[in-house]
């Protein structure tokens, strides 16, 4: 319960403050700023948590009366838990793509709103009157950033709901003749209402699944991964490194080059590539090794050119 505020309180903040100008019954006790008188032997309530509410009507009283600029912030700061609140509630049913911070600060124009066109003599708590302006500051905003229709939201409710009944009812997925015609609508037409439905969910392909962030954690994108296509980057990369070695090998010298290409390209092997050239296996190793050699350091060169 709001504390009474006595006649010598209210002197002290407003010095030429009509006695009558909070006729009591005007609200109920604790909703607005009273003049009230304190009943002989009734203990005036103290402590922190009276001079909180002493001071915030005060506050109220110097805002509404001058304007005072340091007033009205003073009052956007204690009411600034009611605006998280209301964020909170309205969070549940959005998205987890939806931040919580952002819906905060939507709803700081609804309570600043609030605060400038709340009427201290209404007999309304100023946070269920907030509440009201919070929420649909909020709201509006989220339907200014929908790039989807409402119209489009409304047919996908419906489509659900129907959907939904005849589950119930049938105890099994209904058809799209039986939602057509829970509809009332052509087949036709409820076809066409799931074509536009299907591009109204829009999920991020980096949001971690379960919303849970720790290292580990798997994102949307890395489940639609199919392990049986080929990797476009992987493929590019290796047709350019065969066309690079295609052309290392052809600046190679003749008996490096016939090495190379029988032993790698052919899969011969050393004892039988110098039985071919007339060679020892020792020498055509050394060639091998010296191909080698050249071949890897003009890949290095073309990697840098």
């Amino acid at each position: 319960m709001t504390t009474p505020l006595s006649a010598p309180v209210r002197s002290s903040v407003r010095t030429a403050e009509p006695a009558d100008r909070y006729a009591a019954g005007t609200a109920p006790q604790g909703v607005i700023p009273q003049q009230r008188s304190v009943a002989a032997g009734t203990a005036v309530p103290t402590g922190p948590v009276a001079d909180a509410v002493l001071d915030l009507e005060a506050t109220w009283v110097a805002f509404k009366d001058t304007g005072c600029p340091q007033a009205r912030e003073r009052l956007i700061m204690s009411f600034v838990p009611l605006v998280t609140a209301v964020a909170g509630r309205v969070g549940m049913r959005l998205p987890s793509m939806v931040e919580h911070a952002d819906l905060v600060s939507y709803g700081m124009f609804g309570l600043i709103d609030a605060i400038e066109k709340y009427e201290l003599g209404r007999s309304v708590k100023f946070e269920s009157y907030a509440s009201s302006r919070i929420r649909g500051a909020i709201i509006d905003e989220l339907r200014a950033m929908d790039w989807v229709p409402r119209s489009v939201r409304t047919k996908a409710r419906a489509v659900d709901r129907a959907y939904g009944e005849l589950e119930a009812t049938l105890h099994r997925s209904p058809s799209e003749h039986e939602v057509a015609g829970h509809l009332q609508m052509p087949v036709e037409e409820l076809r066409s209402v799931l074509g536009q439905l299907s591009s109204v969910n829009v999920a991020a392909l980096d949001e971690m699944l379960g919303g849970d962030d720790r290292p580990g954690s798997v994102s949307l994108g890395d489940t639609l991964g199919d392990e049986r296509s080929e990797d476009p980057a992987r493929s590019v990369e290796a047709q350019e490194t065969k066309f690079l070695l295609a052309r290392a090998i052809e600046q190679l010298g003749e008996r490096e080059r016939m090495v190379v290409v029988l032993y790698y390209y052919e899969g011969m092997t050393l004892a039988e590539i110098g039985r071919l050239l007339g060679v020892t296996e020792s020498r055509i190793s050394q060639m091998h090794t010296a191909a080698m050699a050249r071949l890897r350091t003009r890949l290095v060169e073309a990697e840098r050119g």
